[in-house]
Order: C-alpha cells, then sequence, then structure tokens
C-alpha cells in the first residue's frame, strides 16, 4: 500500500502542474516548445529523463539480466552520441524550427520532408507502445495480494498507464513536462545513488554475487570481456548511437532553449549525466539479477528489485523513479509526432492560415490520436518482443532513415534532395524488411541474417544511398 500511495501522490501532483500549466498554453509555440524559454538546466533535466527511459530501465536493465556484468558497455553508443551532439546543439536551435522535419524539408524539399515525417511517426509509436507496456508492469508489480497475485490483468494495467500517459500529455504539452522532468532527474540520481549500495550489501557484494550466480549456471555474469561478441556491440550500440545523434525529442528540447549557447552547454553537461546514470541503471540491475533466480520476473529486475530488496521508502521512491521516467518518455515520444503532423502536414498542405487556437486544439487531438496508435501497436508487441529488442528496432527505424540526411543537411553541401530521399527510403525499408521479411534472406551466406541486426545492413544502405545519389545528381543540381 505504501508504493501505491506515494506513486498516487506523485501523479496527483504531476496532473496539478498539468492542469496549471495547461491554463498558460496559448500558442503552437508554447505547447511544442515551451515557448522557447527553457533555461539550460532546465535542458538538461528534461534530456535526461527523456533519453533516460524505458529502453534504459527495463530494457537495458533486462539485458543486464540475461547477460550480467558486461552489459556495460551498452551506454557506449548513446553517449557518444551526445558527445557529438554537443558539436550540433547551438546549431539546431539557430534554425528557430518546431520539427526535425522542416529542417529536412528547408534543405531537400517536400518528398523527403514527408518521408521523413513517415519514418519519425512509426518509430515513435513503437518507443511509445512499450512505455504503456512497462506502466503497465509497475502496476501489476505493486497491485499484488498477500501471496504476490497480480489484483488486476496486465492488459487492463496497461490501459490505465496508457489513458494516464496520454492525458497528461494533452494538457500542457513541453511546458508541463519540461518542469517535471526536472524533479524526475533529481529523483533518479538521488535513488540509484542510495539504491545500489544497498542492493550491493544485500547481494553479499563480490563473493556472495559470485557464488549466486555459480548456482544459477550463469557465472558468466561476473566477466566483463569475452561475453559479447564484436558484431553483439555493434547491434546493441549503433541504434541508440544513430537516434541520440539526429533523436526529434532532443532537437525539440533544443529549439526550446532560450539561445543556442544555452543549448550547448545543457548537452555538455548531459554527457556526464547519462553516463552516470545509465552506468547505475546496469550495475543495480547487474546485482538484483543474482538475487532473482526466476527468469519471468527477471524480465522486470529493477521493478522487482525495489519491490522486494530495498527498505519499503526507498523502494517506493524507487518505483516512483520509475513511473515518472515512463511517463516523460511516452509524454515526448507522444509529443514530438503530434506537432510534426501539425506543423508538416496540417499547417504545410491543409490549413496554412489556422488560428493559433485551433493549432492547439487540433495538438491536442493529435495526442490523442498517436496514444490510441501506440497502444494498438503494444498489443501487438506484447508477447513477441522484449523491451530491449523493441526499442533497438524503434531506434534504428529513426537513427537509419532519418539520421544521415539530418546531420548532411547541416554539415555537407554537397548533399542533394535525390540523395536524401535516397536515404530515408532505403533506410526505412531496409529495416522493416530485415525484421518483418526474414524470407527476403534466405540467399545470404549461412548464419549473417541471424547474427546481424538490421541496424547495419539498414545504415549502410541510408549512408550509400546518401552519398552514391549525392555525387551522381550533384552537378545536375
Amino acid at each position: 500500500m505504501l508504493y501505491l500511495t506515494i506513486i498516487l501522490i506523485y501523479l496527483f501532483l504531476l496532473i496539478g502542474v498539468g492542469i496549471y500549466k495547461s491554463k498558460k498554453i496559448k500558442t503552437q509555440a508554447d505547447f511544442a516548445v515551451a515557448g522557447r524559454t527553457l533555461s539550460p538546466w532546465i535542458l538538461v533535466g528534461t534530456m535526461l529523463a527523456t533519453w533516460i527511459g524505458t529502453g534504459s530501465i527495463l530494457g537495458n536493465a533486462g539485458k543486464t539480466y540475461e547477460t550480467g556484468m558486461a552489459a556495460l558497455i551498452l551506454p557506449i553508443g548513446g553517449t557518444l552520441g551526445i558527445i557529438l551532439l554537443t558539436r550540433i546543439a547551438g546549431k539546431v536551435r539557430s534554425y528557430e524550427k518546431f520539427t526535425v522535419p522542416e529542417i529536412i524539408g528547408d534543405r531537400y524539399g517536400q518528398v523527403a520532408r514527408l518521408l521523413s515525417v513517415v519514418a519519425l511517426v512509426m518509430a515513435y509509436m513503437v518507443i511509445v507502445s512499450y512505455q504503456y507496456n512497462a506502466g503497465g508492469a509497475v502496476l501489476s508489480t505493486i497491485l499484488t495480494d498477500e501471496t504476490g497475485k497480480a489484483l488486476i490483468s496486465a492488459e487492463t494495467a496497461t490501459i490505465i498507464a496508457a489513458v494516464f500517459i496520454v492525458a497528461y500529455t494533452m494538457l500542457a504539452g513541453l511546458v508541463s513536462v519540461a518542469y517535471t522532468d526536472v524533479g524526475n532527474g533529481i529523483i533518479m540520481t538521488i535513488a540509484l545513488l542510495i539504491a545500489f549500495p544497498i542492493l550491493w550489501f544485500k547481494a553479499g557484494g563480490w563473493s556472495g554475487m559470485e557464488v549466486a550466480f555459480t548456482g544459477m549456471g550463469k557465472s558468466q555474469h561476473m566477466q566483463f570481456f569475452g561475453v559479447y561478441s564484436g558484431l553483439d556491440i555493434i547491434n546493441f550500440c549503433l541504434p541508440p548511437f544513430l537516434l541520440i545523434l539526429g533523436d526529434a525529442n532532443m532537437y525539440q528540447r533544443f529549439f526550446a532553449s532560450k539561445d543556442a549557447e544555452g543549448a550547448r552547454s545543457a548537452t555538455t553537461i548531459l554527457v556526464f549525466a547519462v553516463l552516470i546514470i545509465e552506468l547505475l541503471i546496469i550495475a543495480s540491475a547487474w546485482v538484483s539479477a543474482s538475487m532473482i533466480p526466476d527468469a519471468e520476473v527477471g524480465k522486470h529486475v529493477l521493478i522487482y528489485a525495489a519491490h522486494r530488496f530495498l527498505p519499503p521508502i526507498l523502494g517506493a521512491i524507487m518505483m516512483t523513479t520509475i513511473v515518472g521516467i515512463i511517463i516523460s518518455t511516452a509524454d515526448s515520444y507522444l509529443l514530438v509526432p503530434a506537432t510534426t503532423l501539425m506543423r508538416d502536414i496540417y499547417l504545410n498542405y491543409i490549413n496554412p492560415k489556422a488560428s493559433e487556437k485551433k493549432i492547439v486544439l487540433l495538438s491536442r487531438l493529435l495526442v490523442l490520436a498517436l496514444g490510441i496508435v501506440a497502444f494498438i501497436v503494444s498489443k501487438g508487441f506484447a508477447e513477441s518482443e522484449g523491451f530491449f529488442e523493441r526499442a533497438l528496432y524503434a531506434y534504428t527505424i529513426y537513427g537509419a532513415a532519418i539520421t544521415p540526411a539530418l546531420v548532411a543537411a547541416m554539415f555537407w553541401k554537397d548533399a542533394t534532395k535525390e540523395g536524401a530521399v535516397a536515404s530515408i527510403l532505403s533506410g526505412t525499408v531496409v529495416t522493416l524488411l530485415w525484421k518483418e521479411a526474414p524470407n527476403l534472406w534466405t540467399w545470404l551466406p549461412a548464419g549473417i541474417y541471424g547474427s546481424v541486426d538490421e541496424v547495419l545492413p539498414a545504415i549502410c544502405c541510408s549512408v550509400i544511398a546518401l552519398v552514391g545519389v549525392s555525387l551522381i545528381t550533384e552537378k545536375k543540381n
């Protein structure tokens, strides 16, 4: 009951902030980019809470349960991406845009803009879908009787999570999300810093973990080297690298910054914040895994650990942190495609002269519609894929399709509109066919298809198409 009480208090506070901030939403700039008023420290908080989402709390943590200490290498992709992002942040802010497809459209034309909208919406619906499932996992863990039996089904818990996430996002858009993200970031950092040593001592330290993992037949969980192959590291680390380098969520935060210098400095701080939090999440999951022999429970290792292994008040705070992270990530990945569809489709082709009041109303309705689509997607994925696999799939759809053309738009003057269109199309199509149509790849040498995830062929095709077609069409343009 303590866990549920603290989480409910937190949720009511969020709703209160959303209602309060919603009264100040007058324009699309207010709803989509917080009126371009965010200070560097607010930016750090909201970017941290957005990036450290379910992909980290459940995806990376779940992978850690499967493979052990070697999972400490997983944050390298995202961290390297943020380091490069520090070179981009100020330039992005100077564009005074609302969406990533607007940048692509200005540079390459309307066809590339439309294709980037399609790729963005597809990828972000997958990301939102597993936020719903994660929220449902938290609820079903908390709402149990004395015997540990869930009081509500996983599907009902997922519906409750989805309804709250959509309603909160509709209230005040980025304004409410950004400021509550700061609180989420602070609570998350403090909770993990306190929780890790407690879990370490509860597991019996290094020797206790060795004994426990050996007893489970998982002695390799104490090894850092030799667990992942070079190809595994590429499969696991390249998708988050590509996503964050072109992530519309991060770019939306840059657009919301007061100025370009604030965006640059916030991103620099973010490098260290993300690395610390990601490593703490994986380390906590690794230690907790030594105390959880049940693989079914291990899928939600940090949720279970917060509920079972930590002192009640700290466990409740940790669980609340997880809830906050899930909500923050889902809100952001709902808000971005809603803003994109409004700016790049409705205002561009349907009603360019729409009033600010109508734009805000339609933006909220788009959040609702996209929330329903994401729930349908979540049902399709519920049993077939784990959080880690779904995260990599979504990251690849976006990263292979949009990131090469987007980065080239800012730094390669010879990139052409034909090259961008070819890149976006090839990145999207190869990702989808590699994942969804395995029979197409039977002609490949034995072992290649099964060991290579979609990210490597997709990004290779995307970059080759961008560079090759651009060089061919450069003189004509």
